[in-house]
């Protein structure tokens, strides 16, 4: 919490034309967004997916009683609350209130260069003939590692190589971590997966230009924005339809969208990695689908429109 930015916010709305706010549930974009609504200055609110019912569900009698209480008012309030997908939009409770939605993708960079093909690959001890799938995200039971590792088994009992990457943590949930690492090195995976911790910089460069595969089987996830990274590298995904970008997936054929399922994951994946060419072509349909969609210079039209028409 910021008093000095409450204060500087209080002193400084009456400069601007329009703010737009950042998550939900926060007690300074609580405070600061009363102090917008005080000085009459237009507000966006993004909800980040705090509005999911399904994460709504997480300390729910607390949400209940904050929501009812503070954050009820800012979003009648509010000018506009922007989403980041149409899913979110039509999942999200509002608290009873009928608001103006904008429905703006987050954007993602299209790397200007790459590193050397199969260098961070080779540097993990990967063979060159073997698929690499790759997971990236925050360790969560959210993140629908529970299909990932059972379809994955599957396909080892079905005799298809790979080689798993799990990149990622969650320090807010280290047991749950530590869980999951320990499930797979006691399991049929061991032997067929590298578990990397968190990364980033050239590491996270070369993994998502590395991997055959990006897949993330969600079990809800406003976005998800690595997905988006993946395909800026024409690396095509396999996704849930938890992933609530998934309907633009099937529509550019991006890589492979299934149900919240372990048989439809595993046919999936099967299909994607028996498939080298299919990979190929939707990974330059994945490109294409930022370029179009999820790109700074797309984003920032369609926000500049939104702040033009509400200010």
């Amino acid at each position: 919490f910021s008093f000095p930015l409450l204060q500087w916010l209080n002193q400084h709305a009456k400069d601007y034309d329009i703010a737009h706010c950042h998550a939900l549930f926060s007690p300074v974009i609580t405070a600061a967004a009363t102090i917008l609504r005080d000085q009459k200055l237009p507000y966006i609110l993004r909800p980040l997916g705090t509005l999911d019912p399904a994460d709504l569900k997480k300390k729910r009698r607390l949400k209940q009683i904050y929501g009812n209480l503070l954050e009820r008012p800012n979003i009648a309030g509010s000018a506009a609350l922007h989403f980041t997908t149409e899913e979110e939009a039509n999942i999200s409770y509002r608290y009873g209130i009928k608001t103006q939605d904008l429905i703006i993708p987050l954007g993602v960079n299209i790397p200007d260069s790459l590193l050397k093909k199969g260098e961070t690959r080779n540097s993990l001890g990967i063979a060159d003939d073997v698929p690499l799938l790759l997971f990236m995200s925050r360790i969560d039971p959210k993140k629908g590692l529970n299909f990932l590792i059972e379809a994955t088994e599957k396909l080892i009992k079905k005799g298809i190589k790979f080689h798993l990457v799990l990149a990622g943590s969650n320090p807010q949930d280290p047991v749950y971590e530590k869980k999951i690492t320990k499930q797979i090195n006691d399991s049929i995976l061991a032997n067929c997966t590298t578990i990397t911790g968190f990364v980033k910089g050239e590491l996270k460069l070369g993994l998502l230009q590395d991997a055959d595969l990006f897949i993330l089987p969600s079990y809800y996830e406003n976005f998800g924005i690595a997905v988006a990274e993946a395909m800026a590298i024409k690396t095509p995904v396999i996704i849930s339809q938890g992933v609530y970008i998934w309907p633009d997936v099937e529509t550019y054929q991006a890589g492979w969208v299934t149900t919240l399922d372990v048989n439809a994951l595993t046919n999936a994946l099967e299909t994607a990695i028996l498939s080298p060419q299919t990979r190929e072509e939707r990974g330059d349909n994945a490109y294409q689908l930022v370029k179009d969609k999820y790109s700074w210079s797309a984003i920032a039209k369609q926000v500049i429109d939104a702040y033009q028409r509400l200010k």
